[in-house]
């Protein structure tokens, strides 16, 4: 481990938020999942949700696999069960819709713990989707063109959310426990040692300022 990369790594993690993040209802294109993941990792997303489409979502290995290492991907069965484990963790749903009681995205808080609820580029968000949202949020446009990729509209909602918390200073210190802070550290800095710790059940050793792996003890 290069202490430049391990410092580098450090400080992205600082700015890691661990209460806003992405729920994907049935997004079904590949390249789409893999860009909102970069999307993600872009503003400080910690951690994903998605409700695979019923086909199935087949991912090419190396579009999405390194944002991966960054991004943690929570699978959910159905959005209603992933609404419902969002909400019990204090989460406001954000549907990105166009409906007629929707409201300018910049009009949305996104300071307090936010999921941003994205649906297919086709369809959108499903009216299974739609009826567990807080809130539904457009994105004004004034071509002819009624929608955007939903890649691209979810960049636009969730770099909103960034200038939102960023002017709240909410990026100026670490937000995750000083516990998980170090587990991710680790598992971001020696992937391989922790997943084969992990594998035998014992805990992560301990670190120099300068990422190097201590010795343990006896």
């Amino acid at each position: 481990m290069h202490p430049e990369r391990f410092h580098r790594l450090r400080t992205v993690l600082e700015c890691r938020q661990p209460d806003l993040t992405i729920l994907m209802d049935r997004v079904n294109k590949s390249h789409n999942f893999s860009a909102i993941l970069r999307n993600c990792d872009a503003v400080g997303v910690l951690r994903a949700h998605v409700v695979p489409p019923e086909e199935g979502l087949v991912l090419h290995h190396g579009t999405s696999a390194g944002t991966r290492k960054w991004v943690r991907v929570h699978r959910h069965k159905n959005v209603e069960d992933a609404a419902r484990v969002l909400k019990q963790e204090g989460y406001r749903l954000i549907a990105a819709h166009p409906s007629e009681a929707a409201v300018d995205f910049r009009e949305a808080d996104y300071t307090s713990p936010t999921a941003i609820l994205v649906g297919a580029e086709l369809h959108g968000v499903s009216e299974a989707g739609l009826e567990t949202a807080d809130l539904c949020v457009r994105i004004p446009m004034t071509g002819m063109v009624k929608s955007l990729n939903v890649s691209v509209a979810t960049s636009l909602l969730l770099f909103e959310a960034f200038r939102q918390r960023q002017a709240a200073g909410m990026y100026e210190k670490s937000r995750l426990s000083p516990s998980e802070f170090e587990q991710l550290l680790f598992e971001w800095s020696w992937p391989s040692v922790a997943a084969a710790k992990r594998r035998d059940g014992k805990p992560y050793p301990s670190l120099s300022a300068d990422g190097e792996i201590l010795p343990e003890s006896d």
